[in-house]
């Protein structure tokens, strides 16, 4: 695991999850470019961290937010509907995924399912899944954009490469 994450009391939450097999398959999983075990590591512990400042439950957003995308479609190279079908349904998919695996309380169990509105229906009931769904959104958003920025990037260099091998 990254060093940024290492906090006892936050692996000791999750140990059971990072040493689960399935749940460490999400690592050959490409998700916003990156792969989806280490995105769902950077909404648990951010999850975490702000429950715990303010005094929510931390334990649940830790947890939860470790399985919110705990699913193994991976739509890289699929059509737009089954893209869009994904994105809508992927939280249930991650609940009944993680309720194989692990106990979960209610609290976990609506973080996960409802982490995706207003995109999924359901909205959250609880304070910790909105932290974790804002979390979530912003991980989101600045992963796609490293990875854009890097995919950008390296085209750049390979048209400069090009560029300068013919000239003369």
């Amino acid at each position: 695991m990254n060093n940024n994450f290492y906090d006892i009391d936050y692996l000791n939450i999750v140990n059971d999850i990072l040493n689960n097999d399935e749940f460490n398959k999400l690592s050959q999983i490409v998700h916003h470019g990156l792969d989806r075990k280490n995105h769902s590591i950077r909404v648990s512990y951010y999850s975490y961290k702000l429950s715990k400042l303010f005094g929510f439950d931390y334990i649940s957003s830790a947890r939860a937010g470790l399985l919110h995308d705990f699913f193994f479609e991976n739509n890289k190279n699929s059509n737009i509907p089954k893209k869009i079908k994904t994105l809508i349904k992927h939280p249930e998919y991650a609940l009944e995924n993680s309720c194989k695996q692990f106990y979960l309380n209610d609290m976990e169990k609506d973080i996960i399912v409802s982490h995706m509105f207003p995109v999924s229906i359901r909205p959250p009931k609880y304070i910790e899944a909105w932290i974790v769904n804002l979390v979530d959104d912003i991980i989101a958003i600045m992963e796609v954009a490293y990875s854009a920025r890097r995919r950008i990037s390296y085209g750049f260099n390979f048209l400069l490469i090009l560029m300068f091998t013919y000239i003369k």
